[in-house]
This record gives C-alpha cells, structure tokens and sequence, in this order.
C-alpha cells in the first residue's frame, strides 16, 4: 500500500502498517497505560474516538495544522471550536497565542521549517512501519512538534521516581522510531529534537535534543516489543484487557462482586 496524506490515518494503512501511536495504544506509556484489546477494537473499527472529544488533542492539533499550512481546512472540519457568534472559543484564541509565541522566535522557526508532513516507511523488527515528520531537514535533523501543559512539568512515579513530559508521554519512543526509519531510507542517523510549546498562561518554548542514549534505549525497547504486537494483529495470541480505559468501562461485564480492598489496586 502506498501511504498518502489522504490515506495515511485509514483503517487499511494502520493494518498494514505499525505507527508509534498505534504502538503505543498497545504497549503504553507512563502517562497512559496501554491495552491490548483496546488497541485491537481501535483497529477493527469496533471502538471509535472522536478528537473533538480531547480538548487538549483538539488544542495540539489545531497549532500541528498551523504549521502544516492546514489550519483554514482544519477549521472547516471542526465547526465545534467556534461559538455561536463565529468566534473562536478560548482555548483556540489560546492555540493562537501560542502559535504567535513560536512565530516571534527566530530559532524556533528555524528548525520548524524543514519539508512538512514527510511520510516515510521501513521495515524494522519484523513489522512494517510508517512516520509522518512534522519538520524534517534531510541530512541534518528530525523534529518533531510538541504542545504540552508545562515543558518543565515534572510527573512523579513511586517506582522509577520523576519523568518529564518526553519520559511521560513516549515521546523517545517516537525519536527512536522516527530516527530508525530515517536511517534505514536514507543511510543517515540524524539528530532527533522536540520544538516544544506549552499551554500555561504564558505560553513556554524550547528547543529539546534528544540524547542518543535515549533514543538507543527506547529503541531497543520497541524491538523487544513488536513480535507480541504483529502476534496480536494477526490474532496469534489473545488481548489482555486493561480494565481502566475507556474501552474496557465501556465493554465491562461483571461476573462476580469484588472485594472493597481491590478498589485502590496496585500503588
């Protein structure tokens, strides 16, 4: 299947292809646990999720459609951030405001103005992938766009200790992935970095590099990770479900009464 702008997102090229998103709905992050079953009724089309129920993920979008040049598109297809009046509602002005912050910065529009949208495919570890590179410079970096509540925000963990938003969400390993899939079309290992804005009151920039032991970390976790991934594509083994998402609320049946004590869980 050859991926488009226009089929990228599609059922068929999420069966074909593994996407770090897609991944991460399987494996997780510490920020948001994955699960198997959910992961499998998103690629079936048995579970769907609206973006204009994430106000945060309507929020990154809207500033990724900005420096896609997609923004007038984006708006027509999302009627929902406008008011009754025809403006838009605060948290886009918002957007605005923090799209203005980035524009006012020399450096940071820099490296945002590699080739937009690049699509880019490979197989690695037995899986076909895909990535699509918010701003890429051939020869010479990858970078990636992040909106984020706080770019020093730290997230505490009883059992590793503090994370920042890149440890949280995934985010080395999408640089480890992206960066991977770069090499293996280009012969090139390119530095990886995050051009970060955040949603606070005064909205935060920066311009994040990604350390190379990192991304070789996180890689190496993606390869221990794939052949149960493919496995449960091909519905080779059974999905475990999570019991806390959406998807498993939504599709519980009970069996049984639990015990008060199995409310808190694991901690």
């Amino acid at each position: 299947m050859l991926l488009t702008s226009e089929n990228y997102y599609s059922r068929e090229a999420n069966e074909e292809y593994l996407s770090v998103s897609q991944y991460k709905d399987f494996m997780g992050t510490y920020g948001k646990p994955g699960c198997e079953e959910y992961a499998l009724a998103k690629l079936n089309g048995t579970w769907v999720e609206a973006m204009e129920d994430s106000t945060a993920l309507m929020v990154g979008s809207y500033v990724d459609a900005h420096f896609e040049g997609t923004l007038d598109l984006f708006k027509a297809q999302h009627p929902c951030m406008f008011k009754k009046d025809g403006n838009l509602k605060a948290e886009y002005v918002k957007a605005n405001e923090m799209i203005n912050r980035c524009e006012r910065d020399a450096l940071f529009m820099q490296y945002m103005s590699g080739e937009k949208q690049v699509i880019m495919t490979a197989d690695m570890f037995g899986a076909k992938w895909k990535i699509k590179i918010d701003s890429y410079h051939p020869g010479k970096c990858i970078v990636d766009l992040k909106t984020c509540q706080g770019i020093k925000k730290i997230f505490p963990h009883h059992d590793i200790g503090f994370l920042n938003f890149l440890g949280e969400w995934g985010y080395y390993i999408q640089g480890a992935v992206y960066q991977k899939v770069v090499e293996i079309n280009t012969g090139k290992k390119l530095p990886f970095f995050i051009a970060a804005i955040s949603k606070e009151k005064v909205a935060d920039i920066e311009l994040i590099a990604v350390e190379q032991s990192l991304l070789d970390e996180a890689l190496t976790e993606v390869e221990h990770n794939t052949p149960a991934i493919l496995m449960l594509k091909n519905g080779e083994i059974k999905p475990i479900r999570c019991e806390v998402c959406d998807y498993c609320k939504a599709t519980k049946v009970l069996t049984k009464p639990i015990w008060s004590s199995e409310l808190i869980g694991e901690v």
